[in-house]
């Protein structure tokens, strides 16, 4: 699913690499739990697995495509169809309800919307219904929703069309115990149903033990390690 040869990376007028991954190699349908302190590149590196940003060296490929070599309009059709993100911050559009919200990456892919067997609004619905949000909520515009409804809106949003790969950056941040464990219930149970594969960055490592595979970033990144 995810191939990283050599890969670094380094912010606009930085005088060194931020990032640099000498291999990794994620397969189809697996679960990752990502840890590390702040400041060792975590979202940096999910930014370059979904190729909102391009590795300065070096190869960052999904699905056997490496992201240097499209075009920016390329990549991020790409994205829309393959990649679902539940963003830390959300990213939800506050004048949308939550059913428009999560519709909007069926709106942008066609390979999205065609998987949703019965159709983008039911999966929707469904979706919805399954983070725990009633029907009363589903008109309602994103930005009068509490914190913790809006993350399970960007999960749902993530989710909807089977996307091939996931990227979870910190989701559980904002919930409590109880609704954690049935935010993680539903998103494992949601990735395994559609074969998609999970990167989950979390700074709670007692959700480690649920992924097939756990990685710690600074001993990953070559840049930190300072070799």
């Amino acid at each position: 699913m995810l191939t990283l040869r050599e890969a670094r990376y380094a912010w606009p007028g930085a005088g060194e690499d931020c990032l640099h991954i000498e291999a990794l190699d994620i397969a189809a349908g697996q679960t990752v739990f990502l840890h590390g302190p702040s400041g060792c590149g975590k979202s940096t590196l999910l930014g370059l697995l979904a190729g909102v940003l391009v590795a300065r060296e070096g190869r960052v490929a999904l699905l056997g495509q490496d992201w240097a070599s499209l075009a920016p309009g390329r990549r991020d059709a790409r994205r829309v169809d393959h990649v679902g993100v539940i963003f830390q911050q959300f990213n939800l559009l506050p004048y949308l309800t939550l059913l428009d919200n999560v519709l909007l990456p069926t709106r942008f892919s066609a390979q999205r919307a065609a998987r949703c067997a019965d159709g983008a609004p039911a999966a929707a619905r469904a979706l919805l219904s399954r983070v725990g949000l009633p029907e009363a909520l589903w008109a309602r515009r994103a930005d009068a929703l509490s914190v913790g409804q809006q993350q399970r809106v960007a999960a749902a949003r993530a989710l909807i069309g089977a996307p091939e790969l996931v990227i979870a950056d910190e989701p559980t941040s904002a919930l409590d115990a109880a609704r954690r464990d049935d935010f993680m219930a539903l998103l494992m149970d949601a990735c395994a149903a559609a074969g998609s594969t999970l990167v989950f960055v979390s700074h709670d490592e007692r959700l480690a033990g649920r992924f097939d595979q756990r990685l710690s970033l600074p001993a990953l990144n070559r840049a930190v390690a300072g070799a």
